[in-house]
């Protein structure tokens, strides 16, 4: 996968159509008409979720990338929203619960991915439920976290780091 496909074949200026210079993967600019187009990595939320108990709450991709893996719930932020604001509303659409934020577990990225990754502790405020982006959901203690069945390398260093926060 291109790290970025919107450029993988650019030549010319969307703009005005003349001749475009391109610095892969990161710009487009035009000096014909002074257009510029530069493309950053896209920000993640996510929320690790909490029981009353402790219990992780985790859910089942429906959906690919990581289909029948399992995650917590998290998505991209839309403009007009913070990252905090994403995380709920993500928790709410994967797995139909409210929930109150934490604090920061971390930022995940790396340079050959297109995503920032924004996680933050959470307590869930109702028990969550299956959805059309969560065949399965399941509360974890720690010991029992599926960690070979895990959807992404950042859900794992997520997990590790709000585990260890925990002492």
């Amino acid at each position: 996968m291109s790290l970025n496909p919107a450029l993988e074949d650019a030549r010319f200026c969307p703009r005005c159509g003349g001749e475009a210079q391109i610095a892969f993967p990161r710009s487009i600019t035009c000096a014909r008409c002074g257009y510029g187009a530069y493309y950053n990595p896209k920000p993640v939320a996510a929320a690790i979720p909490r029981d009353a108990a402790g219990r992780i709450w985790l859910l089942r991709r429906a959906f690919d990338p990581g289909a029948g893996l399992w995650t917590f719930p998290g998505g991209f932020v839309d403009l007009g929203e913070t990252v905090e604001q994403a995380a709920h509303r993500e928790t709410r659409e994967e797995l139909e619960i409210d929930i109150e934020l934490g604090g920061l577990v971390g930022v995940y990225s790396k340079p050959d991915e297109r995503i920032v990754l924004v996680v933050y502790q959470a307590r869930a405020l109702g028990t969550p439920r299956t959805t059309e982006e969560a065949t399965e959901v399941h509360a974890y203690v720690p010991d029992e976290i599926p960690w070979r069945d895990l959807a992404f390398w950042s859900t794992e260093r997520a997990l590790r780091d709000a585990l260890g926060a925990d002492g």
